[in-house]
């Protein structure tokens, strides 16, 4: 496509999306289960169809020579297919936000004063590899009374589209405008630079991918972004953590799956307990392949690490390696990850539930947890059904964007005739 006709082909896409918001917003939630079912229903139905289109993806992608944790996020799988299914059901399942009233008070000049809860619109979301997305951000916008513009890489478009025309067909199903979810058809990134730039059709965006392609769609958005940068997770093990328990949440904080952005990018371990933990557990990194990168006191411990040096402490790796650093306490602690991290996910390995509490209170991430895995950090493992994205911003949403981040509140006023004095 020419720069005109990409043009002319997004202000269309716009126009149906915001026609079909408004057809969206005034679906009664029978409908949008309805349509969510169906949508699960020919999801697992076309898992034959869906692998293939997949299988097509990775081939087109290896012969690119594409990152292992760029393919790691494009595969699909059985298993993350009964996943995606899974996730439009819970999705279904969850009470609708639309129109809840909340906060409804009388006032002395006898009006009443509440907030009703309503649809953003439309939102574009634009993403990199993940083809679930392509479900689960249908899913929720649906499920919140919103159109949704899908964009997602071109190293997934086979996958998107097979799985769009399970989300369209269960639209269909539910009498619901097809347009309420559409996948832009072409790869040309243009039309990115289109998407973000119209405001009189598209409400919110949301980016999911690298920080290189968040960066530009926050640099070049005239319309409002909900994103994260980076995740620079951190788990911190404490002098008073139960050792066998932290040596299991920082195994499978860092191995779980290293292309995800809850995964730990760096271990903290106090000073008092680091020659009791570290040679087990850097044992088991090593034996899996993980590189490690310490300060001087973790490498006098475990000399196979190679130094760290002061840019690996801000680096999110989405690859096997970590970096390590020992600390004195938990002021230390929570100061590093003051100065390195990304307000994304943080946690603490701990008995003390007083440092628990500390560690909640003053760590400023979007998910703080105690004695859990950082993996832990997704909408799906939250209860939110599946998650849009995760946000970093302080600005309504933040951590896992579920349904109540893809809805906005407005003020309601009922009165009997009371007028201002």
């Amino acid at each position: 496509m020419s720069i005109v006709d990409i043009k002319n082909y997004m202000q269309s896409v716009g126009q149906q999306a915001r026609t079909a918001s408004r057809l969206v917003a005034k679906a009664d939630t029978a409908a949008k289960n309805q349509a969510l079912a169906a949508m699960a229903h020919a999801i697992r139905r076309d898992e034959a169809l869906l692998l293939t289109a997949n299988a097509e993806d990775l081939d087109h992608a290896r012969a690119k020579g594409l990152e292992t944790s760029m393919i790691d996020r494009l595969t699909l799988t059985s298993k993350s297919i009964a996943t995606m299914a899974e996730g439009l059901l819970q999705i279904a399942a969850l009470a609708d936000p639309v129109g809840e009233i909340s906060g409804l008070n009388y006032r002395p000049s006898g009006i009443q004063v509440g907030k009703m809860r309503v649809p953003l619109g439309v939102i574009g979301i634009i993403y990199e590899a993940r083809p679930n997305v392509t479900a689960d951000a249908a899913g929720l916008c649906l499920k919140a009374g919103n159109a949704a513009i899908l964009r997602g890489g071109s190293e997934a478009i086979h996958s998107n589209r097979a799985i769009a025309a399970c989300v369209q067909e269960g639209l269909r199903v539910a009498g619901l405008p097809e347009t309420a979810v559409q996948v832009i058809e072409t790869t040309d990134r243009a039309a990115v630079g289109e998407l973000v730039t119209m405001k009189d059709f598209v409400d919110v965006i949301v980016p999911r991918g690298g920080k290189g392609l968040i960066e530009r769609i926050a640099s070049e958005a005239r319309v409002p972004v909900i994103k994260h940068l980076d995740g620079v997770c951190h788990v911190y093990i404490d002098d008073q953590a139960d050792i066998d328990k932290a040596i299991k949440i920082a195994d499978h904080a860092k191995t779980h799956r290293y292309g995800t952005c809850n995964t730990m990018e760096t271990l903290l371990v106090h000073q008092a307990v680091a020659s009791k933990i570290l040679p087990d557990l850097c044992r088991i990194y090593f034996d899996k392949g993980v590189e490690l990168r310490g300060d001087e006191a973790a490498r006098c411990i475990v000399a196979q690490m190679h130094a760290a040096t002061e840019q690996d402490w801000y680096q999110e790796y989405l690859a096997p390696v970590l970096n390590i650093r020992i600390v004195d306490g938990l002021d230390q602690a929570i100061d590093h990850i003051t100065q390195y991290g990304s307000q994304h996910t943080d946690a603490i390995v701990t008995e003390n539930y007083s440092r628990a509490r500390r560690f909640l209170r003053e760590v400023d991430s979007s998910s703080v947890m105690v004695n859990t895995t950082t993996r832990f950090a997704d909408g799906f493992e939250y209860g939110l059904g599946a998650e849009i994205g995760i946000s970093t911003d302080k600005l309504h949403a933040r951590g896992p964007v579920g349904l109540e981040g893809l809805t906005s509140q407005k003020y309601i006023v009922l009165g009997d005739g009371q007028l201002r004095k």
